[in-house]
């Protein structure tokens, strides 16, 4: 038995949806990926015309092309964005509309995990904002009274009929509708957008014929969302050295996104691949040899020989880059393995078959869904796309299996701030403003606690750029937390390693301070001896006076020289002409951050230097050699200048 209704026609379906559910929707969506954009513009725009009708929204993670500020960045960006999108890319109108507060009074967004930062000067997406767990989601959904569901879906057709894959998003669906048939509801109505591009995952993934009550398949689709690829720096390097070193051979790996996960995945890659080097970087950081002494109490030093487990709520590149070098590779095991094991307390190594990868939603670059679709046509039981409550927590059913499966986990997450007490911020700020969500990250973290070899290791840059210069990420409080104190474990900044789980506050203190940047140690020292907390007579060790980005890049300047840290690690979306430019440009920002940038910034632009290779390129892809206008004039000479003294 198919759908009830099959539909090509957007406009059709939404007909029939509202025919069936009247005036009111309720609606839930997955996040990321699994979004139907043109089915829920064309829900949006019919509120909107229709304002005796409301829709509210439950959704998390709603992707946006990124928006543009006039001058230098829409030249740079204009371009690029155009060029990796694609025109036929289509953004979810309600997102752009609540970023600029024009939601309309008849719509309501719900958001539980936003895009980083994009939200914070959203009055209705701050109101709105849901604080949860991600294994909660479902669990509260229910009592929403959800009554449509939307879904993009991966069609098959096969011998014995029609099979759908939830494919990028069997997370959170699953669960939410095997827990309002529990709670005795009825079920929502359920669309599948089918995308012809999203790869078919099977197993977990993968729903019968007549799971879905409606089918919409539009005659063309927009290409899947591709995240940009970040460059890495000197500072992130070293961060992914001392957290590569803390992996245990034949353990469990959890990654999250963002550059400092793409840096541990390139450390890991190091040490696998040129061992010698790997270690050699490692020794120039580590010269106290902490971080040394912790791989070989509980990491690793040598080149990964059983291999690695992945089970992580989100599948992106770096999962790809540590199979395809053979890292990724301990696959898990099927029931009667999994008997045997209990029966003889163990784990077998020989296990043939089963995934080495468990995910319960993907996002990444194109190269991840090529490679994702590739390697589920060629070994189809690799990879495990399944619901959220079998991978973020141990609870129910799958508790034996689960806990086989992550021995040795090393729970890998990002944060924003860490205090001297061991508690970390990454979703929030003290005036209460989110900045995207608690996500899974407690849910890893307390799991670690419980695995009786896990650990949670939380990263972060010591420092960042703020309105009045740098500013320590290394704080003695401060008045928001997302994982507290009682949890602490394992945080790593690019000056090393704090292994803070069973320590004292005063011992913790010290192990924070020992990964601090110099420039802010005594003031944070000082701070904690005022509240009792550090003995009075407590001195700073010389050595971690070193800490400092000088002393990283002197350090590491062997194996950048080498091409060993490049900035792109894992290939580029911008020209060779768009990478000359991105230093240059980041330059200029920094600079005119304050005003000893800007009087920095004033003695470039008089005093420019000699041209520079590539120089004219670079203006050309600016659209600056026949600047016209002063502004264009004047922006032309910044960037010359910028250019210059970055040597590019």
């Amino acid at each position: 038995m198919l759908p009830e209704q099959r539909f090509t026609d957007t406009d059709a379906c939404v007909q029939l949806i509202v025919e069936r559910l009247g005036a009111d929707l309720r609606v839930a969506a997955p996040l990321g990926l699994g979004k139907p954009h043109g089915l829920l513009n064309a829900l949006y725009g019919l509120m909107q015309a229709d304002t005796w009708r409301s829709m509210t929204l439950y959704t998390a993670l709603s992707l946006t092309r990124p928006r543009t500020k006039p001058g230098l960045e829409a030249r740079f960006l204009g371009p690029f964005l155009e060029r990796h999108f694609g025109a036929d890319c289509i953004d979810p109108q309600y997102a752009i509309d609540q970023q600029l507060g024009k939601l309309p009074s008849n719509v309501a967004v719900h958001e539980f995990y936003m895009q980083s930062g994009a939200l914070l000067h959203s009055g209705s997406a701050q109101r709105n904002h849901i604080s949860q767990n991600y294994t909660h989601v479902a669990r509260d959904l229910v009592v929403q009274d959800i009554n449509l569901l939307v879904q993009l879906v991966s069609r098959r057709d096969t011998p014995g009929g029609v099979r759908y894959s939830l494919s990028c998003n069997p997370d959170l669906t699953l669960d939410f509708l095997d827990r309002v048939k529990a709670a005795g509801k009825g079920r929502p109505l359920c669309v599948a957008v089918v995308h012809p591009a999203l790869p078919y995952m099977a197993g977990n993934a993968e729903v019968p014929h007549d799971f879905f009550d409606l089918e919409l398949t539009p005659p063309s689709s927009p290409p899947l969302f591709a995240l940009p690829r970040s460059p890495v720096d000197v500072t992130e390097y070293a961060l992914g050295l001392h957290a590569s070193a803390l992996v245990k051979d034949g353990g469990c790996l959890q990654i999250g996104i963002g550059t400092l996960s793409d840096a541990l995945v390139k450390g890991l890659l190091l040490r696998h691949q040129d061992n010698v080097a790997w270690r050699q970087a490692l020794l120039a950081l580590d010269t106290a040899g902490a971080t040394h002494a912790l791989a070989v109490r509980m990491g690793g030093l040598a080149s990964f020989k059983a291999g690695l487990y992945g089970a992580s709520e989100m599948v992106m590149d770096g999962f790809m880059h540590l199979a395809k070098a053979g890292v990724l590779k301990r696959r898990s095991w099927d029931n009667l393995a999994l008997e045997r094991a209990a029966a003889v307390g163990r784990l077998p190594d020989d296990v043939p078959g089963g995934h080495y990868l468990r995910g319960g939603f993907f996002l990444g670059s194109r190269d991840l869904y090529d490679w994702l679709e590739v390697t589920v046509g060629s070994d189809p039981d690799a990879i495990d796309m399944c619901r959220i409550s079998n991978i973020n927590q141990l609870y129910g059913d799958h508790q034996q299996l689960a806990m086989l499966q992550r021995r040795g986990a090393r729970f890998f997450n990002t944060c924003m701030m860490a205090t001297l007490l061991g508690s970390v911020i990454s979703d929030g700020l003290e005036d209460g403003h989110v900045v995207s969500g608690v996500g899974g990250q407690y849910n890893f973290v307390a799991m670690a606690h419980e695995l009786s070899d896990g650990r949670s290791i939380l990263m972060l840059r010591s420092t960042r750029k703020g309105r009045n210069g740098v500013e320590t990420n290394i704080r003695w409080n401060y008045g928001y937390t997302t994982i507290p104190r009682h949890l602490r474990d394992i945080v790593i900044t690019e000056y090393g390693v704090a292994d803070l789980r069973g320590k004292s506050d005063s011992e913790c203190i010290e192990a924070m301070l020992a990964i601090s940047d110099a420039r802010f140690i005594d003031a944070l020292a000082a701070e904690a001896k005022l509240h009792g907390k550090l003995a009075a007579d407590f001195k700073i060790p010389d050595a971690w006076r070193h800490h400092q980005p000088e002393a990283l890049k002197e350090a590491l300047a062997t194996p950048v020289r080498k091409g060993l840290m490049p900035p792109f690690p894992f290939g580029s979306d911008f020209t060779e002409i768009e990478q000359r430019l991105l230093p240059a440009l980041e330059w200029l920002k920094s600079s005119s951050a304050n005003w000893k940038g800007r009087w920095r910034l004033l003695e470039a632009f008089l005093r420019p230097g000699e041209p520079c290779v590539e120089e004219a390129a670079a203006l050309e892809r600016m659209g600056w050699v026949d600047a016209v206008s002063m502004s264009d004039r004047l922006q032309r000479r910044l960037l010359q200048a910028a250019l210059r003294q970055r040597g590019t």
